[in-house]
């Protein structure tokens, strides 16, 4: 990372790698041309081994909420029964938006801080016969929890084999393992601002062969994301209507960096990258929000200590180039999130912890200098099994 760059450590937009932000200022091609269906597949080649499908994939030119908006439009009708599990603020939103479509929704909300338990979904499912849908979140970037989605879409099938399982992986596909085939999702959506390194502006959806079967007698209301429209257009190797050509451009080079590297490889920096923040939080004394068994590998959240001025504390780190991100909803001054999902290396994450180890110092709280760096460092060489020279490079 250029040192005159910020540290970006929020749960995205994430940062952009030089070659990637090369590619978005490219010049424009005829997004109806051979050059473009030619990238478009190297796109989709790339991505469905992440989503663990071989099915076709849509991109949209929304946001991530676009995605999801997308997920239940194309498979729902209005009246129909949907359980929603909600694990924190975007789970809680994924309910929101079956709501506004018409959807019978029954919402299970996990204490914030905790993952989803199959055994409610079991007993919830048992008592809302008829159910068409489940919602999950994957990744909760608001909580810094990671659902254990292959568990949880079990429990459905147990309970409702028939309800179509709707997965919000927005922040988790691409940086950590995602099977839809193996796992029985139907619907998983993820975002070009999250691990695939790119700029806002695009959503990516891969649908199940029920899916795109629920989609011919599915009555909400859909145009723009109409998934079927994009599946007609991929034939001849387009989109069915204007894309984010620049953003696109992104994700073509994310997805070469990603091939180079060898996605197990990305999934293992990930890991120590997320290994590395929590143990270097803890040694600052910081209080980590998620229960640990179900920590996330790309975000972090942490409680704001009681007797800590967070807005001069906060002020302070920014100052020396490091972004965090806030709380969200009843969390708003009382946790902060640390992002590390994307182009983010253990290099950068040890920075940033020296950052919070210098300010915490200058605050006067109890920290004993180069014990969280340390700490970082040890856990991201458990994970990885790497000399310090090599995690110190970040390779």
């Amino acid at each position: 990372m250029n040192r005159f760059e910020p540290n970006l450590r929020i749960p995205g937009p994430t940062s952009l790698p030089p070659s990637v932000r090369a590619a978005g200022a490219r010049q424009m091609i005829n997004h109806r041309g051979p050059e473009f269906a030619a990238m478009l597949d190297r796109i989709l080649t790339g991505m469905r081994p992440y989503f663990g499908t071989t099915g076709d994939v849509a991109i949209l030119s929304c946001a991530g909420t676009g995605g999801l908006e997308a997920a239940v439009v194309n498979v729902l009708s209005p009246g129909e029964q949907v359980v929603g599990i909600s694990i924190g603020a975007f789970g809680d939103r994924f309910a929101k938006i079956a709501e506004a479509y018409g959807a019978q929704v029954t919402k299970v909300s996990a204490e914030w801080g905790h993952a989803a338990r199959p055994d409610e979904i079991r007993e919830t499912l048992r008592r809302t016969p008829g159910v068409k849908a489940v919602l999950l979140t994957h990744n909760e970037t608001s909580t810094g929890v990671m659902n254990p989605v292959a568990e949880l879409a079990a429990a459905i099938r147990d309970e409702a084999p028939e309800a179509l399982v709707l997965v919000d992986s927005v922040s988790g596909l691409g940086a950590v393992p995602f099977e839809m085939g193996a796992w029985g999702v139907d619907v998983a959506v993820t975002g070009s601002q999250k691990a695939w390194m790119s700029a806002p502006g695009l959503a990516m959806v891969a649908a199940s062969p029920r899916a795109w079967a629920a989609m011919e007698t599915a009555r909400m209301p859909r145009f723009y994301l109409d998934l079927r429209k994009h599946r007609d257009a991929l034939v001849t190797g387009e989109t069915p209507w204007t894309p984010a050509v620049a953003v696109l451009y992104q994700v073509d080079e994310g997805l070469r960096l990603m091939a180079a590297e060898g996605r197990e490889a990305v999934f293992l920096r990930h890991e120590a990258c997320a290994a590395a923040t929590r143990a270097g939080l803890e040694a600052l004394g910081f209080e980590l929000f998620a229960e640990p068994e179900h920590a996330s590998r790309t975000v972090t959240a942490a409680r704001i200590p009681a007797d800590l001025d967070w807005k001069a504390f906060n002020g302070e780190v920014r100052q020396s180039g490091v972004v965090l991100a806030g709380g969200q909803a009843h969390l708003a001054g009382k946790v902060f999130r640390v992002g590390h999902l994307g182009s983010v290396t253990v290099e950068e994450i040890l920075g940033e912890i020296a950052v919070l180890e210098g300010v915490s110092l200058r605050h006067g709280r109890d920290v004993e200098p180069g014990a969280a760096v340390g700490a970082a460092y040890r856990a991201a060489a458990a994970v990885l099994g790497l000399t310090r020279a090599a995690v110190g490079s970040g390779t």
